[in-house]
């Protein structure tokens, strides 16, 4: 069977591709700036951490200005300049109303929220929730990581399945909570002595 279409038809169609073809180079020049944007930030936090980020091959960037039903967690080759990114939940602290969206940061023990700063990975341990690598903050705004056992680990609510349902993930109690499925990846990327990142850009 084939199909014909009226002149007017016709014309909104190609207007339609037109307008489409137009806004993918726009989209393209859009990933790019955020792109470049998570590489500078990695660099900027390696220059921040110095001699103590040992191994300065790959780092993470955790961009918590985006909702958490968005892959907003960067893996960056420092080398390369490529950027592959992954979802990652936030502390219900920093979301009381579980908007998906971080609302405040907080260094405080029982805040159960993300706290904003760099990171210098740890070791690796199994744990609660399986493998996972511990963290310790660089910075004032971070610094009871340990005493607060935020880590990276996996968790059920990271999973991209609750995006599909409920248009975000859940929440962890301050730790950079990833889909089981993600998780290797992050561990062996982001292994000890390597740099994460966590901010708004």
């Amino acid at each position: 069977m084939s199909l014909s279409l009226s002149a007017p038809t016709r014309r909104r169609f190609l207007h339609a591709s037109l307008a489409a073809s137009a806004l993918y180079p726009l989209a393209t020049r859009v990933f790019a700036a955020e792109a470049n944007a998570v590489l500078f930030a990695a660099r900027a936090g390696l220059a921040r951490a110095g001699a103590r980020v040992e191994h300065r091959d790959m780092a993470g960037v955790a961009d918590f200005s985006k909702p958490s039903g968005t892959p907003r967690f960067h893996l960056v080759d420092l080398r390369s300049g490529q950027v592959e990114s992954l979802l990652v939940a936030h502390g219900r602290g920093s979301d009381p109303e579980h908007t998906g969206w971080v609302q405040r940061f907080s260094n405080l023990p029982g805040s159960a929220a993300t706290s904003q700063g760099d990171y210098v990975t740890g070791d690796y341990y199994v744990g609660e929730h399986g493998r996972s690598i511990r963290l310790r903050g660089l910075d004032a705004t971070n610094s009871n990581a340990e005493e607060r056992d935020i880590v990276i680990h996996s968790a059920w609510y990271a999973k991209p399945s609750m995006v599909a349902e409920h248009g975000r993930l859940g929440c962890s109690e301050g730790c950079f909570a990833f889909s089981p499925s993600d998780l290797p990846k992050v561990l062996s990327r982001l292994g000890p002595g390597r740099l994460l990142v966590a901010t708004k850009l």
